[in-house]
C-alpha cells in the first residue's frame, strides 16, 4: 500500500515537471523522438566520406607513400649495417660491439614494423638516421683523438 501511493506521488511529481516545462516553452525530448533504428542513429550522426571519381588516383598515391616509407626504412638498415661494420672491438661481455648493435637495430625494426601512422613512422626514419649519424660523428671524433695521440707520441721521440 505504502509502495503505491509513492508510485503515485512520483508519477505526479514526474507528471506536473513535464507540465510546468512545457508551459514555459522547454521541451525534454522523449526517449521515443529518437532514431528508430541502428540504420538511422548512424545515419544522423556519422560524417560520411565523399565518393570522389579518382578513388583509384588516392590508392595509387597512397600506396607509392607506403612503397616510399619502406625504401626509406630499408635503406636505413643498411645504412645501419654497413656503419655498424666500423665497431669492431669487444663489450664487456666479449661481444663485439657490431653484433651488439646489429641485433638493437633488428629488435627496433622488428617493433616498428606494423606501425601504420605515417607521421609516426617519419619521426622513426627520422630518429633513426640522427642515431647513425651521430654515432658515426662520434666514431670519427675519437678516431681523429686517437691518431692526434699516435703523431704527439711521434713527435716526442
Amino acid at each position: 500500500m505504502t509502495m503505491r501511493l509513492v508510485g503515485k506521488c512520483l508519477n505526479l511529481s514526474i507528471h506536473k515537471n513535464f507540465l510546468t516545462c512545457y508551459k514555459i516553452g522547454f521541451h525534454p525530448r522523449a526517449l521515443h523522438n529518437g532514431p528508430d533504428t541502428i540504420d538511422e542513429l548512424l545515419d544522423r550522426h556519422v560524417v560520411k566520406k565523399e565518393k570522389s571519381f579518382d578513388d583509384e588516383d588516392d590508392e595509387l598515391i597512397t600506396q607509392r607513400r607506403l612503397t616510399s616509407t619502406r625504401r626509406e626504412a630499408l635503406s636505413l638498415y643498411r645504412d645501419i649495417l654497413r656503419a655498424t661494420r666500423f665497431f669492431m672491438w669487444a663489450d664487456s661481455r666479449g661481444v663485439l660491439w657490431r653484433d651488439v648493435l646489429r641485433q638493437n637495430a633488428r629488435k627496433e625494426f622488428e617493433d616498428a614494423r606494423y606501425e601504420s601512422d605515417p607521421e609516426m613512422v617519419t619521426r622513426l626514419l627520422i630518429g633513426g638516421r640522427d642515431a647513425v649519424q651521430s654515432a658515426l660523428d662520434k666514431l670519427a671524433e675519437k678516431q681523429m683523438q686517437e691518431i692526434d695521440k699516435k703523431q704527439s707520441g711521434r713527435d716526442q721521440l
